[in-house]
């Protein structure tokens, strides 16, 4: 799998570290269950995710990586600082 990181290109995976979905942070004072929800709980779908990924191994940058888990297609790479306005 290549991932195309906005500031050095397409790169191979092993150059990236996953971090996990791209959640939404709930605001400070959400509760304790929405806390709880963000903190244990992810869905496993089979289909399209957004997931962190640190080029690690490159520039260092923090990515918002949109793919499939089924095909393994990536449909969108943006910068994660980007991304924050979009739900990330």
């Amino acid at each position: 799998m290549r991932i195309e990181c906005p500031l050095c290109g397409a790169r191979d995976r092993r150059e990236f570290y996953y971090q996990g979905a791209a959640l939404t942070r709930p605001a400070p004072d959400a509760g304790e269950a929405a806390w709880d929800d963000y903190m244990h709980l992810r869905d496993n779908p089979a289909g399209e995710t957004r997931d962190l990924w640190q080029h690690e191994g490159g520039c260092g940058a923090w990515l918002v990586v949109t793919r499939d888990t089924v095909s393994h297609v990536i449909t969108d790479v943006v910068l994660a600082a980007d991304a924050k306005g979009a739900g990330a």
